[in-house]
């Protein structure tokens, strides 16, 4: 089991819920040796998101084991919530690692998460620590979707930032943005350097959106708190 005690519940904006752990000096929940878990998430800091509106929920990335998944889908139906689905930022492990709790919900994901998740499946369940199984989407997109979550207008925006799969989750009419990994701490991270040119013009792209406040996946837990970081 991965322990959960440092895991805090936030309410950055009206209807959104972070799942936030990590960014503990010296603090490591799996074990001393070098791990993906401890080495490449939790020490950064990261948020898991529900957009919830009455008994619907969505849940955006299902972080970084089964326990936290878990907790997640916990907090959710203690707080009346029945009918779950999940949206995937992308494919990198920390965002997909709980999607055993899940798997009776659907899960959706633009057609290059999938793809990705399909050729990664092997190595992830390989990895330290194994994500196995690792549930695949169930519902695809391509472009935009658009989603209700009871009376919220959610969209999914595919953003090639970070990840060439990536999808960023925008409410409209609050105007957050979940970022996914797309911005950390209000910067961006290359995980991906040959495609450097393809990146920087889909920030281009992203500057255009209507938006005021970003939610990152990984970001200081205070300024997730108080509402993420300013669009400007």
């Amino acid at each position: 089991m991965v322990s959960t005690s440092t895991l805090r519940v936030l309410e950055p904006a009206p209807n959104v819920i972070a799942f936030y752990d990590g960014r503990i000096a010296e603090k490591r929940i799996v074990s001393p040796e070098w791990n993906w878990l401890d080495d490449a998430a939790y020490c950064l800091g990261i948020a898991s998101y529900a957009v919830v509106c009455g008994t619907e929920a969505l849940v955006y990335d299902t972080h970084i084991s089964i326990d936290h998944a878990r907790f997640v889908r916990n907090e959710l139906e203690r707080r009346g919530v029945t009918t779950v689905r999940v949206a995937l930022s992308h494919h990198h492990k920390d965002h997909v690692a709980g999607t055993e709790v899940f798997a009776d919900c659907e899960i959706i994901a633009a057609r290059k998460t999938a793809e990705m998740l399909a050729q990664k499946e092997d190595s992830y369940r390989k990895s330290n620590p194994s994500i196995s199984p690792l549930i695949k989407p169930t519902t695809v997109f391509d472009g935009d979707l658009t989603l209700s979550i009871g009376s919220i207008d959610v969209e999914l925006r595919p953003l090639d930032v970070h990840s060439r799969d990536g999808v960023a989750l925008l409410l409209p009419k609050s105007r957050v943005l979940l970022a996914g990994d797309a911005l950390e701490d209000s910067a961006t991270y290359v995980a991906e350097p040959g495609r450097l040119e393809i990146h920087m013009a889909e920030l281009d792209r992203l500057s255009t959106w209507d938006f005021a406040a970003i939610l990152p996946c990984h970001g200081d837990i205070n300024r997730i708190a108080e509402g993420g970081y300013s669009s400007v």
